[in-house]
């Protein structure tokens, strides 16, 4: 929809007004803060032009406005001013990532604990997904009888660990065996495509005679589906959404809360930010499929490994946050990720542990 410079203005002076307040913004104040030169009635007028396009809504009788959904994402597509992330920031969100080296589950907690404490709001960093990087090597060990360790190694170098419960005792050097031929047949296939590999295997007439290929492509089958399919996030600061006033409801800020307890709904919302084509995306409540989700937004930001896109990280807060602020910290905290992760010195393999029965 087009709106006009004068229009454009005074929908961005309310959107700022309530972004900073989080109250409905008057004529008076735009008249008196923003510098537009018109009249407060004429403001009142185009005010009114907005909220009657659905950009604007007045919560109250003779109170001032608030943007809708639709006027937020107007502003935010075709307004928002992102500012430079100062010099000084910058080294402090460096200097974060100094305090000690660990293994790249240290790495993504250590960035959503930098997110949330530079954004004041909660920090989110979606675990990378195995199924983005190449096959390098797999083990299994038997820990007790008719359980097995499986650990699965990437060659951008994740590693998942996944518990089996199998059906039958297998010894040790079964397993070594499996590990060497699956390891032989699935050099540097992507993981993507590990399943279909596995079944085209198995319909080879020497699988079909022989026991051990058989059972080594069965364990594999399972492992692969549960690794490639498990998802982990790392949340902190979720009480920072306290600090907001919209969320000083109980009965609000309980639902948001057991939505975070319950990491596949926020799963669910970095997974529909996941752009790689894309180094910001800002996904407003409303637009997710998450109900619990309704009332905050998520600024997030693609990390990588190289050119290949590992996971999303960033910020879940309140539909008015500080975009213009917020935006750069995220992108710039992206992209040093990224960084750190491309340096094998820097950021050395992690693991996940993931269980299956």
């Amino acid at each position: 929809m087009e709106l006009s410079e004068r229009d454009q203005r005074v929908l961005e002076a309310v959107i700022s007004g309530y972004i900073r307040s989080g109250e409905p913004v008057g004529s008076r104040t735009v008249s008196k803060h923003y510098g537009l030169n018109v009249s407060s009635a004429t403001i009142r007028n185009i005010m009114a032009d907005l909220e009657d396009m659905g950009f604007l809504q007045q919560p109250h009788t003779s109170a001032g406005r608030i943007p809708t959904d639709k006027g937020l994402r107007f502003y935010l597509d075709s307004i928002l001013k992102i500012r430079q992330l100062e010099k000084r920031q910058q080294a402090l969100i460096r200097k974060a990532f100094e305090t000690k080296k660990g293994d790249i589950d240290d790495l993504l907690r250590r960035t959503s604990q930098v997110l949330s404490r530079f954004c004041e709001q909660a920090g989110v960093v979606l675990w990378p997904r195995l199924s983005a990087t190449r096959f390098k090597h797999i083990e299994f060990v038997r820990l007790r009888p008719r359980q097995i360790l499986v650990i699965l190694i990437s060659k951008s170098g994740l590693v998942q660990h996944t518990l089996l419960d199998w059906e039958e005792d297998l010894s040790q050097d079964d397993l070594d065996k499996y590990a060497r031929y699956l390891n032989e047949l699935l050099e540097d296939v992507p993981l993507a495509e590990v399943k279909d590999r596995i079944l085209r295997e198995m319909e080879n007439e020497k699988v079909l005679f022989d026991q051990l290929f058989s059972q080594a492509l069965e364990l594999s089958k399972r492992a692969f589906q549960e690794a490639l399919e498990s998802a982990d996030v790392h949340i902190e600061g979720h009480t920072q959404l306290l600090r907001n006033p919209e969320f000083a409801d109980v009965e609000r800020m309980r639902r948001i809360l057991e939505a975070f307890e319950d990491k596949t709904r926020i799963i669910r919302l970095l997974d529909k930010a996941l752009d790689p084509e894309r180094q910001v995306q800002i996904v407003l409540g409303t637009e997710s499929d998450v109900n619990e989700l309704q009332e905050i937004s998520l600024i997030s930001s693609p990390y990588r490994r190289g050119e290949t896109v590992l996971g999303v990280l960033g910020v879940i807060g309140p539909m008015r946050m500080d975009y213009s602020r917020i935006i750069p910290i995220v992108t710039f905290t992206a992209s040093l990720l990224s960084q750190l992760l491309a340096d094998p010195d820097e950021a050395p393999s992690g693991e996940g542990a993931h269980e299956s029965s």
